[in-house]
């Protein structure tokens, strides 16, 4: 039975499987070649955009891929033509683990919309604007479409006024619309709809709505959003949707046109996506990399705020350490050291900060007995204000005498866009090339000796034609 009370509201979709969906299930390990064909007709879905672009994308093509990811943007431009390409970005971090000087950030963000980008949704990880102003005024000034995003966390501080300020602020920075992160998937439906409710009360702009199905919540969480007013939210075709991936784009479409909103899909055409993608999925199965837990239901990180891929990153390094029988141990540890230092968020790079750190904590058998250089660099101010302040006894432990930096820490990089270029001349083509290597220099230096000795094979091979 349709419901009266939407008045065909619009709610739109952003499709998550060329980037989050294959990212969260599969490593990020689709290269190009696998979904080429399929993009044209993803072209007439009728999607307020493709994700396909931006979080590990980047980095992946080059380290495992074999892959250009300046390339990749750029095929993808041309086989979608109609539809608005999407990107990730991790403000003042862009695509890496550390900030950037601000000359490497504008440049970065004007070739990402040269060479096809749309639209950029730009956060940082502590939800510090300043790190993302010189970004989010690049992407204006290029001519992108700017979606301010608010990592989303539960804490003492991060309170519903908090959160809708922040957003108010990101809406005076001149984004067009605000994207709220729930990176771990423990939005609840109730948390959803006051925090919505709470945002669209503060700004004029749509909002946007993004989770995981990691816990369980979020087909419920994304209903209850869009009843307080949620724009648009991100899902994944079908066969990539579940467990540390997106909610399902069909089932969600289906549902939602039944109530009487206005999705603007096809499902004849995301039938034929789905199709397409389902014996590629089933290719990752048999080889092992789609491991069926990450398809689970798991609720732990209801109680201990702990993201998936978090989880599954605390089992790596205990396996590597024969220590599997602390598991619990560091479960419990997690949140206290995400409480000593400020609440931040756990995305990256704080997830990995915050969860080596537990980790070290109950293997030494002493709190912040072994401090990783990260949250060093963290506590010195290196990545932005903390949400809360960080507890003195850390700080004291972590820092002795040495006073925290004052000030957005990029004000004293220097810049290093020309000196790297010369160092690459021979090397790098292009700017692009220049950039990939700034982010990530040993990875992509790899791919270029790969690159210059796959050509040299083809020129080698290549049959001389006959003279007359």
């Amino acid at each position: 039975m349709k419901t009266n009370s939407t008045n065909f509201k619009k709610v739109r979709f952003t499709e998550t499987v060329l980037r989050d969906a294959n990212q969260s299930l599969i490593a990020t390990r689709l290269p190009y070649s696998k979904f080429a064909a399929i993009l044209p007709e993803m072209d007439k879905a009728g999607y307020y955009s493709v994700e396909c672009w931006g979080g590990a994308v980047f980095d992946v093509c080059l380290r495992y891929l074999d892959e250009d990811p300046w390339q990749r943007l750029r095929d993808l431009r041309k086989n979608l033509l109609s539809t608005k390409l999407q990107m990730l970005l991790r403000g003042q971090n862009l695509l890496g683990y550390k900030h950037y000087p601000d000359e490497i950030v504008k440049m970065f963000v004007e070739k990402s919309v040269e060479n096809g980008i749309d639209i950029i949704r730009i956060f940082d990880a502590l939800n510090d604007l300043r790190n993302i102003e010189v970004a989010t005024k690049a992407a204006i000034k290029a001519g992108a479409i700017v979606s301010g995003t608010l990592s989303y966390t539960q804490s003492p501080v991060h309170t519903l006024e908090a959160f809708a300020k922040q957003a108010k602020e990101m809406e005076n920075m001149g984004v067009a619309s605000i994207c709220v992160k729930d990176m771990a998937g423990v939005m609840t439906p109730e948390e959803a709809y006051d925090l919505i409710s709470a945002i669209k009360a503060e700004v004029k702009i749509p909002v946007v709505l993004h989770t995981h199905c990691t816990t369980g919540m979020a087909y419920m969480t994304y209903m209850k959003a869009i009843e307080a007013g949620v724009d648009v939210i991100d899902t994944a075709t079908s066969c990539f949707s579940g467990g540390t991936s997106q909610p399902a784009t069909e089932t969600l479409n289906y549902a939602l046109t039944q109530l009487g909103y206005d999705t603007g899909l096809n499902a004849d055409v995301l039938k034929k996506v789905n199709d397409y993608f389902k014996p590629i999925r089933d290719e990752y199965i048999k080889d092992g990399l789609l491991n069926p837990k990450m398809m689970a239901t798991d609720t732990d990180a209801l109680n201990y705020k702990v993201p998936g891929g978090m989880l599954s990153n605390l089992v790596s390094q205990l396996k590597a350490q024969n220590a599997m029988d602390r598991f619990e141990e560091v479960l419990i540890e997690t949140p206290k050291v995400r409480a000593d230092l400020g609440y931040p968020p756990l995305v990256t790079p704080m997830s990995q900060m915050v969860g080596v750190q537990a980790t070290n904590n109950v293997l030494a058998g002493e709190r912040y007995k072994n401090i990783s250089k990260e949250v060093k660099a963290y506590c010195r101010g290196e990545y932005g204000t903390a949400p809360a302040p960080i507890d003195p006894e850390v700080m004291k432990k972590v820092l002795g005498d040495e006073k925290p930096i004052e000030g957005r820490y990029a004000d004293t990089l220097e810049p290093v866009f020309e000196k790297t270029k010369q160092e690459l001349k021979g090397v790098a083509r292009s700017d692009e090339d220049v950039l990939s290597y700034v982010l990530f220099p040993q990875v992509a230096e790899k791919y270029f000796a790969a690159r210059k000795a796959k050509e040299e094979k083809v020129v080698k091979y290549t049959i001389a034609p006959k003279e007359d």
